[in-house]
């Protein structure tokens, strides 16, 4: 890594620090607090909306390195123009309500513009096989950025998880083998102002991400996850296990819903991660046991997938099938007895 990178980084770190403490004062004399409900996982009203530092310094340097010929311009497009489209209605979402549907709208508009720019979605291997699923792939994409924008946005209820989260896939990418590649040092901006927001956010936090925050980062991992799938530094399988825990609790939970019949659109704090802090009494151990799954036992296997793309599916599979298990014994969807 060159020093200009190294100097790069370490700013992305403390301007995302100091942007999210200016963002506090702001939320605060705006009045702009999380005040805690029945559906909250927190006890003390706290100001949101510092995921804004993480916009501004991960765009800032997508724009940077454009300009100075290390980001080409289809990633800079889906990143600023679709990552800004995702920013912007979280940041008006976390000041004044928006409904449901027109974040939605603008989710598959800002989704399609990104899978469009990048040019699809890249072909899939399958064992010996290597798939090109055509325009279905597409839509395939444009479904799964979507939804993994809002599942990011589902698993931001606790102190610290959503961040530390975002950070260990970024990183976690590079380890795999993105490292040098395109998408390298933008996957490394990102996990650095994850970290200089962390130090507002851990446990106890003292600001939240909000709606800007969650949602950018899930959509900005998928864009960057395909970028680095088209240029053949990793298939898609790394990227799947090392996001696994956000995946499999927000869909076992959202289809535990569904099965249950209860009302799946509206707020609720029945996430496998929320239940595991409520057993523990504090966020602070289940954001750290996310990590610590996270590091030993996702992390090798995404290491194992990248170097072996052929068994990537059965990996992801592997991986994923004790996460299922966790989610189903720590009752993910299910309400909360009587």
């Amino acid at each position: 890594m060159r020093s200009a990178d190294i100097l790069l980084l370490a700013a992305a770190f403390l301007l995302s620090a100091a942007i999210t403490g200016l963002i506090r004062i702001y939320a605060q004399r705006a009045n702009l607090l999380d005040v805690p409900n029945q559906r909250s996982s927190h006890e003390v009203s706290t100001p949101r909306g510092g995921g804004l530092g993480i916009v501004i310094v991960t765009l800032g340097a997508a724009v940077v390195l454009w300009a100075t010929g290390r980001l080409e311009s289809e990633t800079v497009v889906a990143l600023v123009l679709g990552g800004g489209m995702i920013a912007t209605i979280g940041f008006a979402d976390d000041h004044s309500h928006v409904s449901s549907g027109w974040r939605f709208l603008v989710q598959i508009i800002a989704a399609s513009i990104a899978v469009t720019t990048l040019g699809g979605l890249p072909e899939i291997q399958f064992g010996s096989k290597v798939v090109d699923l055509g325009f279905v792939g597409d839509l395939l994409a444009i479904f799964f950025m979507v939804w993994f924008t809002n599942a990011f946005n589902f698993m931001d209820g606790i102190d610290g998880i959503a961040a530390s989260e975002a950070a260990f896939i970024a990183l976690g990418a590079l380890v795999a083998s993105a490292a040098g590649t395109a998408v390298g040092i933008p996957l490394g901006v990102l996990a650095a102002a994850s970290l200089g927001f962390l130090v507002w956010n851990w446990p106890p936090a003292k600001i939240f991400l909000g709606d800007v925050g969650s949602a950018f980062l899930g959509f900005t991992l998928i864009v960057l996850a395909i970028r680095a799938t088209d240029d053949a530094a990793m298939s898609v399988w790394p990227w799947l296990i090392l996001a696994g825990v956000f995946i499999v609790d927000a869909t076992v939970t959202l289809i535990t819903r569904m099965f249950l019949r209860q009302n799946w659109l509206s707020a609720h704090r029945n996430h496998a991660y929320q239940k595991a802090s409520r057993r523990f009494g504090s966020h602070l151990p289940v954001t750290l046991g996310v990590l610590v799954l996270n590091v030993v036992w996702l992390l090798p296997l995404a290491i194992a997938a990248a170097r072996l793309p052929q068994h990537g599916w059965w990996l992801t599979f592997a991986a994923w099938i004790p996460l299922v298990g966790l989610s189903f014994w720590l009752g993910g969807g299910r309400p909360e007895a009587n």
